[in-house]
């Protein structure tokens, strides 16, 4: 198909006759351009602060991070047709026991210089792990001594090393105390000295 040369070459029908070869002038639309910056400037800090308010400082104030255990609990609970505590044994309710005193060792092959001083606190079986820590608490002491003092200062900086510090001490307290009586230790002071 032929293209017709002397239509390129006459003037615009709207009456604005540029010179040929001469570029277009760009057109300006101002406040137009600038529209969608002004609007996410001024919208978003009010959407962040309506999302902050009303849906992650709601959600913050539900959280389980550490639920109150009510006053109720404390009290006496009332007891079932068979005279049990609600169903449960008494021996598989939890409790939490603390080793008396504190035990203090050497750190292996540190010739004496450096000291390892912890506090645990025992978790298991109610009523029955507080009657056997009283009467084993000599030889729970002695056995978390060796545990510990068989740590080099190297054991004790790993990362993770109080998971494996309690591990270990599960494991010895229950050879001393009878299969699963130990479910859980907290280290509730531990310093390297």
């Amino acid at each position: 198909m032929a293209v017709n040369r002397t239509d390129s070459s006459k003037p615009p029908a709207d009456g604005n006759a540029s010179p040929p070869g001469a570029a277009a002038a760009p057109v300006s639309n101002g406040f137009k351009a600038w529209l969608p910056l002004l609007l996410n400037l001024l919208l978003m800090p009010a959407v962040a602060y309506a999302m902050t308010i009303f849906v992650l400082l709601p959600k913050m104030k539900t959280s389980p991070a550490a639920p109150e255990a009510p006053a109720e609990e404390h009290a006496e609970k009332p007891k079932d047709a068979h005279g049990k505590d609600g169903g449960k044994d008494p021996a598989k309710v939890s409790g939490v026991v603390a080793l008396p005193g504190k035990v203090m060792v050497n750190v292996a092959g540190t010739l004496g210089t450096r000291y390892l001083l912890a506090s645990i606190t025992l978790v298991g079986k109610g009523g029955v792990l507080e009657a056997a820590v009283e009467k084993n608490s000599a030889q729970l002491r002695d056995v978390a001594s060796g545990a510990l003092s068989s740590k080099t200062l190297a054991d004790l900086e790993k990362p993770g090393a109080r998971n494996l510090i309690r591990a270990e001490l599960i494991s010895v307290f229950n050879d001393v105390l009878g299969a699963r009586s130990v479910t859980e230790i907290y280290l509730t002071e531990f310093a390297i000295q």
